[in-house]
């Protein structure tokens, strides 16, 4: 087959391809143009999930008549003062929207300049351009698309449903909205509801606002703001408390030079970030925006602009995860559990479920039952640094304080403790409330915290076993401990081959007390089977210290003494991270007094 000159339409509809894959492609080219031009305001509507009409009008600088004239001719721009596309600041430039929007749809234009007297109007059907002609219209410009696709009938066949486009194009303005919390945004149309974000103040209220706005109250109560900066990178914005995730990661919304990406390095920084804090499955919710010189990040890489490439990724990648952790160590004691009343409304629900929407206010005969009793014996002595943290004392008579706690301690963060229950929490009391603590949970968190200090300072501290332990394993499973045993050995854990299916333990961390060797090897196993070789050195030790601190931790079902449970209290308000254990549960609940006074009505 000869070489032969494609006809200008049939490129133009191969360009549109690229650029226009459904209806959120064309709103999300179009309000970048409105942002572009100065926008302070904008409003999108949609009809039929956008196929049968998208109108977009903003109140920004406008274009003259000549402008108009070129603004629909491909590779046509504003946006680019010289050739340089390694200097772009702007989020359109490419210039092919509009001519690739009008090549598959029917595209109207009405715009005014200040320096123009009028308005002028313009339309293009399938690639067609008509003639330019007055018209009426205040300074801006609004753009309707109507028909998408009807120049490519062959594409409609790979949209969704309306409701499903609809909600792509609320996504896109929403990804936009949180770059510019400075414009005002409007999108309404058949499928839901007018949605209005008003412009918010500058600064980092003012994004906190639009974020809260966007992503809702739970985001906005219990935000980590996060900052850092270096060799002219800034990496700002707004983390989750480690409590509040999702089950994949379309919560994380990144953002360069006000540019919503998506970016595998930003995400991978995200998560190596959370690591010591999230469940495997879960993921946070974070909006970070990066900022840095325009010739360091090329734009230019993706049709539809929504990657980019770094000069230089690893010092990306570094400032992100420093400014995460900073952020998430200076909060290390905030949980979801804790923000936001999350708490107390857990409680409401059990109110309003009684039948008859019974009300004890009205009830002459509310039923009280009698408090339990926390009688029993308490076991082992905790202590702060020593590995009788871990042995069985004497036991004591009774865990019921009958003293009033000391003023001092009322004024701590965690309080003091008054008692514990089920042999599994503790329960403290501040100047204005109270304190439920999982023991097990805040002494994983402090034992986590010990091994990667121990590991930072000078190697983990171990004791060498009079008699080795022999544990047996299936053969599968020692060799993958065999395999990893140097990386063992850093942490304390001294393993070697005992013969077919068995393995000798030699040493144990000396923070671990006396350790179920079994238990602890075999969860060591199943999380290396996990493991690949891309799998940073840091983070398999990092899962190998986690395993460890589960095992060593105070368990559910021992009882402790009064002194034992202040000490865990303040070994909490001085460990970081001491919010969540290293699963991701928060390690404990605050009910502040005002709250509880509200449940019993007294408020």
């Amino acid at each position: 087959m000869p070489v032969r000159q494609l006809p200008e339409q049939v490129v133009n509809r191969i360009a549109a391809g690229e650029v226009v894959e459904r209806p959120a492609s064309v709103v999300k080219e179009l309000v970048e143009n409105a942002i572009d031009a100065g926008a302070s305001r904008i409003d999108i509507f949609t009809d039929g999930g956008g196929r049968r009409r998208i109108a977009i009008t903003d109140d920004g600088s406008g274009m003259t008549h000549a402008d108009l004239a070129l603004a629909v001719e491909r590779h046509a721009t504003s946006k680019l003062d010289d050739e340089d596309l390694l200097h772009i600041r702007t989020l359109g430039f490419r210039g092919e929207a509009l001519p690739s929007i009008g090549a598959v749809a029917r595209l109207g234009i009405i715009t005014r300049h200040a320096g123009e007297p009028h308005a002028w109007s313009l339309t293009v059907e399938g690639g067609v351009k008509s003639a330019i002609m007055p018209a009426a219209l205040g300074q801006g410009t609004r753009i309707e698309v109507s028909d998408l696709f009807y120049a490519t009938p062959a594409r409609l066949k790979f949209l969704k449903t309306d409701r499903t486009e609809a909600e792509a194009i609320r996504e896109v303005v929403r990804r936009l909205a949180m770059a510019r919390p400075d414009i005002a945004f409007t999108i309404a149309g058949e499928e839901r509801a007018p949605v209005t974000w008003a412009a918010a103040l500058p600064g980092a209220p003012g994004r906190l606002t639009r974020l809260g706005d966007i992503l809702g109250a739970d985001f906005r109560g219990c935000a980590i703001e996060v900052r850092a900066e270096r060799d002219g990178v800034t990496v700002e914005g707004f983390a989750a408390a480690p409590s509040l995730t999702r089950a994949n990661a379309l919560g994380q919304y990144l953002f360069v030079n006000g540019r919503p990406v998506r970016d595998k390095l930003i995400l991978g920084a995200v998560r190596a970030a959370y690591a010591d804090y999230l469940p495997r499955d879960r993921h946070p919710l974070v909006a970070l925006f990066v900022t840095l010189d325009a010739q360091e990040v090329d734009a230019n890489v993706h049709p539809a602009k929504t990657e980019v490439r770094f000069r230089n990724a690893g010092l990306v990648r570094a400032l992100i995860v420093h400014a995460l952790k900073e952020g998430l160590a200076r909060e290390g004691r905030r949980t979801a559990a804790n923000t936001d009343g999350a708490a107390i409304s857990a409680f409401r629900p059990s109110f309003a479920s009684r039948p008859g929407n019974w009300d004890w206010r009205r009830s002459p005969s509310y039923p009280v039952s009698p408090l339990p009793s926390f009688e029993g014996s308490a076991a082992p002595a905790f202590a702060e640094r020593e590995q009788s943290a871990f042995d069985v004392g004497t036991p004591t008579a009774d865990v019921r304080f009958d003293e009033a706690p000391a003023a001092d301690l009322l004024d701590r963060p965690l309080g003091a403790a008054r008692t514990q229950i089920h042999e599994t929490y503790i329960v403290s009391q501040t100047r204005d409330g109270l304190v439920v603590v999982d023991q097990h949970a805040a002494h994983e968190r402090i034992v986590y915290e010990k091994l990667k200090a121990s590991l930072a300072r000078n190697g983990v501290q171990r004791q060498i076993l009079l008699i080795p332990e022999i544990v047996e394993l299936d053969e599968a499973t020692v060799e993958k401990l065999l395999d990893r045993a140097e990386e063992l050995a850093s942490f304390g854990l001294a393993v070697e081959s005992f013969g077919p299916g068995a393995v000798a333990v030699r040493e144990t961390p000396s923070l671990l007390g006396k350790a179920n060797a079994a238990g602890l090897l075999r969860d060591l196993a199943e999380h290396m089977a996990e493991w690949d070789e891309a799998l940073p050195l840091e983070r398999r030790l990092m899962h190998v210290a986690a395993t460890m601190a589960c095992h060593g931790s105070v368990r559910a079902g021992r009882r402790l003494k009064p002194e034992e449970m202040n000490a865990l209290l303040r070994e909490m308000e001085d460990t970081p991270n001491s919010g969540q254990c290293n699963h991701g549960r928060p390690t404990y609940v605050e009910l502040k007094l005002a709250d509880i006074e509200k449940l019993f009505g007294r408020r």
